[in-house]
């Protein structure tokens, strides 16, 4: 505002001073002095409304691609133009103005997949809003949905759609469906790397079986074990009374013991022969009783040994049982697992990096599931320098193996330059690499996983050079204290922060870590709960 003022007040002074020349020199040359003074005018004249707009962007409108749309692999929102984008395969498919947030409570820029979908959404933090055909991307109540477009940002951190683009678009997508959100205008573009993924054609083929025969394997397996588990529980069951049996006669001969051993000393100490003789009767009818008592433990352990051992065996059986049954559920997990689409996270500043696939099960507090088994140290060359944030998305099938995008919404290295800089393990390479299929993605970024990311979330990456008021202002989702979601195979029999693969999700039962300001908020912590 007083940049405006100052600059129309200084053309304002000039026109005067025209004018003034103008009337100065009056009867020279009238009609040139007219022409110069008119221009003059028109060159310090501010700029009228018509090109004041026309000097503006071009405000975004919504627009469909005019070709058969395939489904939505992902969403572009930029903050600066307060637009959203969204691709398939081929290309851009829809396109509309939005409404990020505003001052204090801005939409936060970074990674996001939509984690869960509602046609008819109301707030529980603003007085019952309605966010129609809401799709969500954090758990902290940051989501995309229908919504009044002021033409600015005027949000509390969502980013508002046209209501009807909104509605129309709710059915295209799916959970999982990437949504970047960057500062500036972002778009895919095609790419070719040695570090991307290159399926095999034959190992592609072949997992749909593979997977039905593991998971037959895994069933059988689990059905042996818990014959096992009963067997086992039987026989110990049988063997309780006989160990108490042989205990309690233990004790009794040992007592016989102890009344000879008595007995020969009274003998031994004995001087009269009525002495002698009343000793020796004693120790004859001990000597019978321990005698008596040998030939019953000896019966006794003789009957019981063979269910004892038959115990043993079964509980030997057992542990050889459950070690099949977990080591052929891992097995059928992996390999179902293999059916899916694969995200790839690999940050700079943890210099780790984490593998995460949707289960398609899903967690009793909302959301899908998603395994997160893989996290391992990586190697990324001049680890001091900003690599930026880089999203690689499988866009389809090749011939060739797989047709790569990548976008880029941090400044830092460039997107061939980040892939050069990293290196991927080969162990991890491999058990990705075989199968991977369109939407599987790799994410590059300075940045550690964001606070948000936990087991019912796909990776969640905030920018922290960015403004994210309507993301830190939220209140965190609430920490699982207790896991037991009945199905292991997938890990999430536990609930606590793992210090091995250092995420909320449920792999392990140690404790959870502090907030560290240092980390610029950013903490791996596993929670629940919604907005």
């Amino acid at each position: 505002m007083a940049e405006g003022a100052i600059s129309r007040g200084m053309g304002m002074r000039h026109r005067i001073s025209t004018v003034r020349f103008g009337v100065a020199i009056g009867g020279w040359r009238p009609a040139a002095i007219t022409t110069l003074a008119a221009l003059a005018a028109l060159a310090t004249a501010p700029p009228s409304l018509a090109a004041t707009k026309q000097a503006r962007p071009a405000r975004a409108t919504e627009a469909v691609a005019p070709r058969q749309a395939g489904e939505p692999i992902m969403a572009i929102v930029s903050i600066k133009s307060q637009q959203v984008i969204f691709y398939d395969a081929d290309g851009w498919i829809m396109r509309a103005p939005v409404s990020t947030g505003t001052t204090g409570r801005e939409t936060p820029a970074g990674v996001f997949a939509v984690l869960e979908k509602d046609k008819d959404h109301h707030s529980s933090l603003y007085d019952d809003a309605w966010m129609p055909n809401m799709q969500r991307i954090t758990w902290n109540g940051i989501a995309l949905h229908g919504g009044p477009l002021p033409g600015y940002a005027a949000s509390h951190g969502c980013v508002r759609m046209p209501y009807d683009f909104a509605e129309k678009l709710f059915d295209k997508t799916r959970v999982g469906m990437r949504v970047i959100i960057s500062p500036s205008d972002a778009e895919p573009v095609d790419i070719s790397h040695p570090a991307l993924p290159r399926p095999n054609a034959e190992a592609i083929a072949a997992a749909p079986a593979k997977a039905e025969e593991l998971a037959r394997a895994a069933a059988e397996a689990a059905k042996t074990a818990d014959a096992a588990k009963s067997a086992a529980t039987a026989t110990s069951r049988a063997a309780a009374p006989l160990a108490a049996a042989l205990r309690k006669l233990e004790q009794a001969k040992a007592r016989a013991d102890a009344d000879v051993a008595a007995a020969d000393r009274a003998l031994a100490a004995a001087t009269t022969d009525a002495a002698q003789a009343k000793a020796d009767e004693l120790r004859q009818k001990a000597s019978a009783r321990a005698a008596d008592l040998q030939a019953q433990l000896d019966a006794a352990r003789a009957d019981a040994k063979a269910k004892l051992d038959a115990a043993k065996a079964a509980q030997d059986a057992l542990k050889a049982a459950e070690t099949t049954k977990a080591d052929t559920a891992k097995a059928a997990k992996d390999a179902k697992l293999a059916l899916e689409p694969f995200s790839v996270f690999v940050s700079r500043k943890t210099q780790k990096l984490y593998v995460r696939r949707s289960t398609h099960k899903r967690a009793p507090d909302g959301g899908e599931m998603f395994d997160s088994t893989i996290e391992v140290p990586i190697t990324i060359r001049d680890p001091d320098t900003p690599i930026g944030t880089h999203v690689f998305t499988a866009m389809a099938r090749t011939d060739a193996g797989l047709r790569w995008s990548a976008v880029t919404i941090d400044e830092g290295d460039s997107a061939k330059n980040a892939l050069d800089r990293i290196t991927i393990p080969p162990d991890v390479l491999e058990r990705i690499a075989s199968t991977a299929l369109p939407r599987s993605s790799i994410t590059i970024s300075d940045e550690p996983l964001s606070r948000e990311t936990n087991y019912r979330t796909e990776f969640v990456v905030v920018l922290n050079n960015q403004p994210q008021g309507g993301f830190i202002t939220r209140k965190p989702s609430v920490q699982i204290v207790r896991g037991g979601y009945g199905d292991d195979s997938y890990g999430y029999g536990y609930s606590s922060y793992n210090r091995q693969s250092g995420f909320g999700w449920p792999f392990g039962n140690s404790r959870a870590p502090s907030y560290d300001p240092r980390q610029n908020g950013q903490y791996y912590y596993q929670r629940r709960g919604w907005w």
